[in-house]
C-alpha cells in the first residue's frame, strides 16, 4: 500500500518545506540545531543538581536517600506519566506550540528549583521540571519526521540526539563554573546552588523563543485513510499496534536490552575503576567522563553513516540491521569486562562501549517514525520512551546492584556484575532485535516505503 503524502497545509499554517523532496533547505536544518539545544538544555536541566548534591545536604539536612529521591523519583515518576499524555498531544495538536510550552515550563519549573525554601517545594520542583520535559521527545521526533525525507531522517535525528551526550557533560562543565563562581561572590538572597539553577534556566527561555521565531508546524505526511483535519481515534491507536504487535512489541523489547547498557555503565563503570584499580574519583570524572562525551557523540553520529552504507549495498532493512551490530557490539565489550585486568583495559572497554551503545539511537528512532501512522507517531514515541525509562533508568543500576550485593556479596566484584548484566541484556536486546527486523522489512515493503529509505 503506496502512502498518501499530504501536502495541503492545516487551516492557519504556512506549511514547512516539503519533507518528500530529496534535499531540505537550511531552514530545516536550522530547525535541528534548535531542537538540539532544546535537547541538551534539558539534559542540563535535569542534571545540573547532581552536582549540587553536597550544598542541599547541607541547606536541607538530607539523608542520601531523600536527596536521592529529588535525583530520581521525584523527576522520573511525572516524566513517565506524563510521555503518554504528551505523545497523545504531539499525535492531535500543534507541535511546534507543546515544544514552545514544554521548554518554557521545564526552564520556569528549574528557576523554582533555585527559589525552593524547604525540600518539599523543591521536590515540587523537580516534578515539574520531569513533567514538562515529557513533552521534547515526541514532539520533536514527530516533527522531524515530517520535515525531512526518510534518508535524510537518521541524519537530523543522529544530531538531535547528541542532546542527551553534549547535556550531561555541560551540565557538569558549567555547573561547576557557575558554582565556584557564585561561591566567590555574596549574592543577596541566594545561596550559590540557588544561583545555579536560576541561571541554567535562562537558556531555556531563550530557546523557547528561538522556537517561537523560526520553526514552522510542518504539513502532516499522512499514510492512505488518515485524515489531517482528525485526529486518529484511541481505539484505532490501540487496533495498530496491535495489527503490528510483533514489531513493535520486539523493537521495544529489543531496543530496551541496550538501553540497560547505556545506564548501567555510567552508572557503575567508575565504580568498577575505582574499587578494582584504585583510581581517585577525580580522575575517573574526568577520563571516563570525556570518553562518554566523545564516544556517544561519535556512536550518534556514525549510526546513520553505517546505516547509509548498507543502504547503498542493497540492506533496504538497514536502519534495524545497525541495532543488531550495537547488540552484538555490546555484549562482546560487556563480556570483556571479567579480563579486565589493568585500568587502562577497562577505560578502553567503557570507552568503546559508549560508542556502541550509543551506534543505533537515531537510526532506530527513525526505523520507528517510518513505519508508524502520522497520527500516532507522538504516542509510538511516547510509549517507547516509557518502556526505556522504566526499564533503563528504574532498573539498570539496581539490577547491577543485588548481582554484586546478594550473588557475589563482595564490592569489588562489580565489576563482573555489570559484564553480566551488560552482556546478558544486549543478547536478549539482539534476538528481539533480529525478530523486529524481519517485521521492519515486511511493513516498508507492505507499505510502499521501499522507494524512501534510499
Amino acid at each position: 500500500m503506496t502512502p498518501v503524502i499530504t501536502e495541503t497545509p492545516p487551516a492557519g499554517h504556512a506549511p514547512a518545506g516539503p519533507a518528500s523532496a530529496g534535499t531540505v533547505g537550511w531552514d530545516a536544518w536550522g530547525m535541528i540545531v534548535i531542537l538540539t539545544l532544546a535537547y541538551t538544555v534539558s539534559f542540563i536541566d535535569r542534571q545540573v543538581l547532581n552536582l549540587l548534591v553536597e550544598p542541599l545536604k547541607l541547606a536541607f539536612d538530607l539523608s542520601d536517600t531523600r536527596l536521592s529521591l529529588l535525583q530520581g523519583l521525584s523527576f522520573t515518576l511525572a516524566y513517565v506519566v506524563c510521555s503518554p499524555l504528551m505523545g497523545r498531544l504531539a499525535d492531535t495538536s500543534n507541535r511546534r506550540n507543546i515544544l514552545v510550552g514544554g521548554v518554557a515550563l521545564w526552564s520556569l519549573a528549574t528557576a523554582l528549583c533555585g527559589l525552593s525554601r524547604s525540600y518539599w517545594q523543591l521536590f515540587a520542583a523537580r516534578t515539574g521540571v520531569g513533567a514538562a520535559e515529557a513533552s521534547l521527545t515526541p514532539a520533536a521526533w514527530s516533527i522531524i519526521a515530517d520535515r525531512f525525507p526518510a534518508h535524510l531522517m537518521p541524519r537530523a535525528l543522529s544530531i538531535f540526539m547528541m542532546g542527551p551526550y553534549l547535556g550531561g557533560g555541560l551540565a557538569l562543565i558549567f555547573g561547576g563554573l557557575l558554582l565556584e563562581y557564585a561561591e566567590g561572590r555574596n549574592f543577596p538572597f541566594l545561596a550559590p546552588w540557588q544561583f545555579v539553577f536560576l541561571a541554567v534556566a535562562v537558556p531555556g527561555l531563550l530557546i523557547a523563543a528561538a522556537l517561537m521565531l523560526f520553526v514552522r508546524e510542518p504539513v502532516r505526511k499522512l499514510t492512505a485513510g488518515e485524515d489531517e483535519n482528525t485526529a486518529m481515534p484511541l481505539a484505532e491507536v490501540g487496533r495498530r499496534f496491535k495489527a503490528n504487535g510483533r514489531f513493535y512489541f520486539c523493537f521495544y523489547g529489543g531496543m530496551s536490552g541496550i538501553v540497560i547498557t547505556l545506564y548501567a555503565f555510567p552508572a557503575w563503570m567508575p565504580a568498577v575503576l575505582m574499587r578494582q584499580f584504585g583510581a581517585e574519583a577525580a580522575t575517573v570524572g574526568v577520563q571516563y567522563g570525556a570518553l562518554v562525551l566523545i564516544g556517544g557523540s561519535a556512536g550518534v553520529l556514525t549510526g546513520p553513516l553505517v546505516a547509509r552504507w548498507l543502504e547503498k549495498r542493497g540492506r533496504l532493512d538497514a536502519l534495524m540491521i545497525v541495532p543488531l551490530i550495537s547488540a552484538a557490539a555490546v555484549a562482546v565489550l560487556s563480556a570483556l569486562l571479567w579480563w579486565a585486568g589493568s585500568y587502562g583495559a577497562a577505560l578502553a572497554l567503557g570507552g568503546l562501549a559508549s560508542f556502541a551503545y550509543s551506534l543505533p539511537m537515531a537510526g532506530a528512532s527513525a526505523a520507528l517514525q517510518i513505519v508508524t501512522p502520522n497520527r500516532m507517531r507522538g504516542m509510538a514515541s511516547a510509549l517507547y520512551v516509557f518502556i526505556i525509562s522504566v526499564v533503563g533508568l528504574g532498573t539498570a543500576p539496581t539490577i547491577v546492584a543485588l548481582i554484586t550485593d546478594r550473588i557475589f556479596a563482595d564490592e569489588s566484584m562489580v565489576g563482573h556484575a555489570l559484564g553480566v548484566t551488560c552482556a546478558v541484556s544486549a543478547v536478549i536486546g539482539f534476538v528481539l532485535l533480529w525478530l523486529a527486523q524481519k517485521e521492519y522489512a515486511r511493513l516498508i515493503s507492505d507499505q510502499g516505503l521501499v522507494g524512501d529509505q534510499g
